[in-house]
């Protein structure tokens, strides 16, 4: 495996982690005002996900410097041309933090339902434009044979990729529901359970969906076909599994079941994809590829020795972490002012 391979690899991977991690923090966020029926039932919402919502979101940043890293052009087309969506999902990300952080600074009702509105906000639009994200970036959007996007945020509604959009979003807001019934507290988890047999059946409609438009929408199962195939049937799989599993009430198996889910939805999009990184709408030999968008090759060697080094820190400090908060969370009775 070339260097080029493995960095387009390690970047499916840091999209994986970020979704299934950041993916249920997302989901309580949007679950917040729909099971919190109390302040004291909102604060314990997000103290299930307190000491671990900004450590997830490294994956983020990771995955971003290393598309800025080893592939550049594809870095620049991609930020410069999904500029106002992803501004959009940096606007709720940043309500999304502020919303932890000043929640309980005021024991006031209305700054306190303020904040969990910009919590809502923040986790509901990133989710939702993620997929949308990805695709428009399996469907194709107007590139030139200069790399640089030439449509514009309209070109990025379109069918296919809001539905995209709309099958993360569910998928999502599930992963949530099923943390909160392994995290929460009694009632919380009664609550999310009740909401996860409702959930579920649109999560696989919409997975669904998606699924049987990309046929029609994108060519990404006529490419390494068996692979995306397969990993695409697995991942539904997995989703039906785990609605059967949390009605036995299996609660970590099914959470782990909606991360495989996640897990073969991106396996599916880079195993489509490769090996180009962006399709181009306008003409196929514009097309952005492992080649063409990289980096030098001794840029990426340095890239694979520093990551060789820290990745391994990095990883069992976020498990280390996971592992000492791993009791359920009770919610207070009341919350005093910080």
């Amino acid at each position: 495996m070339d260097l080029n391979t493995l960095w387009f690899v390690l970047i499916a991977v840091l999209f994986i982690g970020f979704f299934f991690l950041e993916g249920f923090d997302y989901g309580v966020g949007i679950l917040l005002p729909v099971l919190g029926k109390t302040d004291g039932e909102r604060r314990g919402i997000i103290n299930t996900i307190g000491p671990f919502w900004d450590a997830n979101e490294t994956w983020m940043v990771t995955a971003g410097g290393a598309m800025f890293a080893a592939f550049p052009g594809w870095y620049a087309t991609l930020f410069s041309g999904f500029y106002l969506a992803l501004a959009l999902m940096l606007v709720g990300l940043i309500l999304r933090g502020v919303g932890f952080e000043f929640r309980s600074k005021d024991p006031r009702p209305g700054w306190r339902n303020l904040w969990d509105v910009c919590i809502f906000v923040g986790s509901f639009v990133p989710a939702l434009l993620w997929g949308v994200a990805f695709g428009n970036i399996v469907k194709g959007v107007p590139i030139d044979g200069s790399m640089n996007y030439t449509g514009g945020f309209f070109n990025l509604l379109n069918p296919y990729a809001l539905v995209c959009g709309l099958a993360g979003l569910a998928l999502f807001t599930l992963h949530g529901a099923l943390f909160l019934i392994i995290k929460g507290d009694h009632d919380i988890a009664g609550r999310a359970r009740t909401l996860t047999k409702k959930l579920g059946p649109v999560a696989m409609l919409l997975l669904a969906g998606t699924f049987a438009l990309s046929f029609k929408a994108t060519d990404l199962f006529a490419r390494n076909a068996s692979i995306a195939m397969i990993v695409a049937v697995v991942g539904g799989v997995a989703l039906l599994a785990a609605g059967l599993l949390s009605g036995q009430k299996r609660d970590g198996v099914a959470f782990a079941m909606t991360g495989v889910t996640i897990a073969c939805s991106v396996v599916s999009i880079f195993a489509g994809l490769f090996p180009r990184v962006m399709i181009s709408s306008t003409n196929p030999e514009w097309n952005l590829t492992i080649t063409n968008a990289s980096s030098s090759h001794y840029t990426l060697t340095i890239m694979s020795v520093v990551a060789l080094m820290f990745v391994p820190v990095v990883l069992a400090y976020q498990i280390w972490t996971y592992w000492v908060f791993r009791q359920r969370v009770t919610a207070p009775t009341s919350e005093k002012p910080a």
